[in-house]
């Protein structure tokens, strides 16, 4: 092991065990990012000005399309995980699909299935799509940034072997140094999109509807394809065509919709 690798720090994945009962540092990201994005939505939507003048929805709003977007989160991004990164193993093992405690979550699946949730919610709610859709897309780096960071303590998801001063040796891949591209991941993806989004909202962006959804899509798109460059792709995948991911193609679709999405709330007048 060349003398700049990092040990990979002594984090046990598990924070307590009480009996048959482990409390694990992911299942506190998720709930973490869920908890702090919706107290930082109702902050949001408590202040009108933001919007123009009046808020298109409520806290109590916010408090029952947590719940939705719960389901949505855990649904999508297994469902996705199954059908994009292993669906040959799932397909000759069908009872693990619901095996969540195993791992294997997609966070474009987990975004679909959110997507699907809250576009549900907001029309049974008479609440304005795109309003609901631009308010989540602020508030989402703050999970993404803490989903990477559980990705960390856990040694998954590592990066590619590298020979950069702070390179890790993660307890699951080998003797060969890595990027901590979960790290990078947590930065671009939770920190910097996060500063992206208080800007837009700074600047006046929540008055159109779909600009901070839009950002978002095409922020998030751009970060998780840098990420994938320093990113180990899953095994039972590797690398596809041009030396592409599975991660890249997913993402591809994201950033075109999210500029699409863009331009189309651009054209529009401010929401009155």
């Amino acid at each position: 092991m060349p003398t700049f690798a990092l040990p990979f720090p002594a984090i046990d994945p598990v924070l307590v065990q009480l009996g048959p009962l482990a409390v694990r540092w992911y299942a506190l990201a998720y709930i973490a990012g869920l908890v702090i994005g919706w107290l930082l939505a109702r902050m949001l939507v408590a202040r009108p000005s933001l919007w123009g003048g009046t808020s298109p929805m409520t806290p109590q709003d916010l408090d029952d399309a947590l719940f939705w977007a719960t389901l949505g989160v855990i649904l999508g991004g297994r469902l996705g995980y199954v059908l994009f990164y292993n669906p040959a193993y799932f397909a000759a093992n069908p009872a693990d699909i619901v095996a969540v405690w195993k791992g294997g979550m997609s966070f474009h699946g987990g975004l679909a299935g959110t997507l699907v949730a809250l576009v549900l919610f907001a029309r049974a709610r008479g609440i304005r799509v795109m309003s609901l859709l631009d308010v989540s897309g602020v508030v989402a780096p703050i999970g993404l940034f803490f989903g990477r960071i559980a990705n960390f303590i856990n040694g998954e998801l590592w990066g590619r072997p590298a020979d950069v001063p702070w390179a890790v040796v993660f307890p699951h891949g080998g003797p060969v140094p890595r990027h901590p591209s979960q790290l990078y991941e947590a930065a671009l993806e939770g920190i910097v999109l996060f500063v992206v989004m208080l800007a837009v909202v700074r600047l006046g962006g929540l008055k159109r509807p779909g600009v901070a959804a839009g950002i978002f899509g095409m922020g998030y798109g751009i970060s998780r394809i840098i990420g994938e460059f320093f990113r180990e792709p899953d095994a039972q995948l590797g690398y596809l065509a041009f030396g592409t991911t599975m991660g890249m193609w997913l993402s591809v679709p994201l950033v075109v919709a999210g500029a699409g999405l863009l331009l189309y709330a651009l054209k529009r007048k401010p929401a009155a």
